[in-house]
């Protein structure tokens, strides 16, 4: 079923899109309160991601719609396995959302840094949780003959699992930092520089163990694949780049090292979608899951002519908001409209 194939190739260019999207603005949401400690400059970092956070996040809800539609046994046996870690995933969502939203709506110190906590605790979930999901969907969890799911919450944190959500989780720190510099201006793109350069070589060396333990739980022999070499590359290319003052091309090689990290176990994954701990022959597979080739015809051309509209889309936005931002548009009080309004980015002088 060569369409089968076609859909999960492209549920993996969704969650890579989601990643390295997303990645960004979950890193500025888990660095805005870390990285500066006034409140110029903490709405300055907000707003840098003001008019995207929102737009980036529907690439999660089409990956998980893809996966309804084209392999509806897969996302039932993840969905009600991972029923829990899905709550505390939507909790993360929302409180980020919410934080974006209200931080601004009274001029209080405390209100204000309640919801700087609440908007750094669920960009860390996020990641976190999604990550252990996709790592168990290599490493394995226990997986009846029925196709349905035989474990308890607990069987989620595998070392593998938990591993690959703390991959996702520097990976996003750093490409966070890295966006942070290149969108700001002044003492707060210089401290984003600084970050990145002290976190890129941690990353690399994470994204390294990443890597081997990936090749290694999917069994494919000694040599990693071109997408595991490329992510470990991109990470310490990203070091280098950062620390020569070329911020665009290390936002574009942070970009690289995220889209192939995820990559990479999609990779290592087919042609299987779930494995199961419990036997191999339990596995859930790309074919063995897949929707009627009906179905698949019709997506397939729904695909075709709403994903570029997509892309078109944002990539005007991005074009807009393309200019950098500086504190000193911050410096009054915080209008009606909150902290997680955006402005029109100015260039820097």
């Amino acid at each position: 079923m060569a369409l089968a194939v076609f859909w999960f190739i492209l549920i993996a260019v969704l969650w890579t899109g989601f990643f390295v999207l997303e990645g960004f603005d979950l890193g500025v949401g888990m660095l805005h309160a870390v990285l500066v400690r006034d409140e110029p400059g903490r709405r300055a970092v907000i707003n840098t991601i003001g008019p995207l956070w929102d737009g980036n996040e529907v690439w999660l809800i089409t990956a998980a719609a893809a996966m309804f539609a084209a392999f509806p046994p897969w996302y039932a046996t993840l969905l009600s396995g991972f029923y829990l870690a899905v709550v505390l995933l939507l909790v993360g969502l929302i409180i980020r959302g919410v934080s974006f939203e209200f931080r601004g709506k009274i001029d209080s110190v405390r209100w204000r840094r309640t919801w700087d906590v609440l908007l750094t605790a669920g960009s860390l979930i996020v990641p976190l949780v999604i990550g252990i999901a996709l790592g168990d969907l290599l490493h394995g969890v226990p997986i009846g003959s029925d196709q349905e799911f035989a474990g308890n919450f607990a069987d989620l944190f595998t070392g593998y699992g938990v591993f690959t959500g703390i991959t996702l989780v520097v990976l996003c720190v750093l490409h966070g930092a890295t966006f942070i510099a290149l969108k700001t201006t002044g003492g707060v793109r210089r401290r984003a520089g600084l970050l990145a350069r002290r976190a890129a070589p941690v990353t690399g060396l994470v994204v390294l163990a990443f890597v081997t333990w990936t090749h290694s739980t999917a069994g494919r022999g000694i040599l990693i694949n071109l997408a595991e070499l490329a992510a470990v590359l991109a990470v310490f290319a990203a070091a280098w780049l950062i620390a020569t003052g070329h911020e665009g091309w290390a936002f574009a090689a942070t970009t690289l090292a995220m889209a192939t990290t995820v990559v990479s176990i999609f990779v290592e994954l087919y042609p299987r979608v779930m494995v199961s701990s419990t036997n191999s022959a339990f596995d859930l597979t790309v074919h063995n899951t897949a929707s009627g080739q009906y179905a698949l015809k019709v997506m397939t051309i729904v695909a075709i002519v709403l994903l570029p509209v997509v892309l078109a889309y944002q990539s005007w936005t991005y074009h807009v908001f393309r200019l950098r931002l500086t504190t000193e548009h911050f410096q009054g009080p915080e209008g009606s409209g909150g902290s997680g309004a955006s402005v029109a980015p100015q260039p820097e002088a």
